[in-house]
């Protein structure tokens, strides 16, 4: 599915189809919650192809974890990992596919191979992918990090962190903007459990129609499953999918766009379900 398609999507509103709900395919063997289980390219595929059937409205890719004290990959391995899933996807089903990556290369050679969207945890600050990202022309998520996976979780500290989330984006915007991107293919995250205390993610969670309205992008909220669950109720991995669904659920009631899960089913069932009600007349 191309780039237009997926603005499409982004831009309706009808009552079933508000919110749209992202499924994570992390081909790598060290991601937090499902390391290993999806790093062979069959057990990827199948796990992505179970993803669509299941109700996602996109598939996030990702080839290099970025969980706290995660180990960079290099390019050749990332590209190893992520493109030949990509291809053989594009085959099979015309779901939307972001490219979760911070690599300009990865950028291009995934949007070449079929993805239309770039998803960047770096915000598109490396050298080189603000020019990727224009290149590939397709919709882009730049997230907020406070440090980077080897630190951000080492005593992370904010005056006021809303705020300062908001100030990072206005620049990021500005400066994308100010490159040629439309700000309607700008998609922001305010990047909960990178860089973040509970607190300042609860926070986040509270404002995200704050960061919608002063930014006027749509928001991307990725909470699945992470490791607030556990600071708040003390679940560990294997134990936080109520929580996850209740996240998810109140981040679209908050207005967020897309979220992004592990559990698609049970967070499809919970997102429709709750939209019913909300747009009801």
């Amino acid at each position: 599915m191309g780039a237009d398609s997926l603005r499409l999507k982004l831009s309706e509103s009808d009552t079933y189809s508000k919110s749209l709900i992202m499924g994570v395919v992390n081909a790598t063997p060290d991601s937090f919650s499902d390391g290993g289980q999806f790093s062979t390219l069959d057990n990827a595929l199948e796990h992505a192809l179970a993803l669509v059937d299941q109700g996602a409205d996109i598939l996030d890719i990702g080839g290099e974890s970025t969980r706290p004290g995660a180990e960079k990959v290099i390019l050749e391995k990332e590209l190893e990992r992520v493109i030949p899933l990509i291809d053989q996807l594009r085959k099979l089903t015309d779901i939307p596919i972001s490219i979760d990556t911070y690599k300009p290369e990865v950028m291009l050679a995934a949007v070449k191979s079929g993805a239309s969207m770039i998803n960047d945890v770096n915000g598109l600050r490396a050298d080189g992918a603000v020019d990727a990202a224009i290149e590939a022309g397709v919709p882009v998520c730049i997230m907020h990090m406070q440090g980077d996976p080897s630190s951000m979780q080492i005593k992370p500290s904010y005056a006021n962190v809303v705020e300062e989330v908001l100030d990072f984006f206005r620049h990021r915007i500005d400066v994308l903007v100010g490159a040629g991107i439309e700000r309607r293919d700008i998609i922001i995250d305010p990047g909960i459990g990178f860089g973040k205390t509970l607190n300042h993610n609860l926070q986040l969670l509270n404002k995200v129609e704050k960061l919608r309205s002063e930014t006027q992008c749509e928001v991307l909220i990725g909470v699945s499953r992470k490791s607030l669950i556990d600071k708040l109720l003390g679940r560990p991995v294997d134990q936080r999918l109520p929580a996850s669904l209740g996240l998810a659920v109140q981040s679209v009631l908050n207005g967020a766009k897309i979220v992004r899960v592990h559990d698609v089913r049970e967070t499809f069932d919970a997102v429709r379900a709750v939209e019913a009600v909300r747009n009801s007349t």
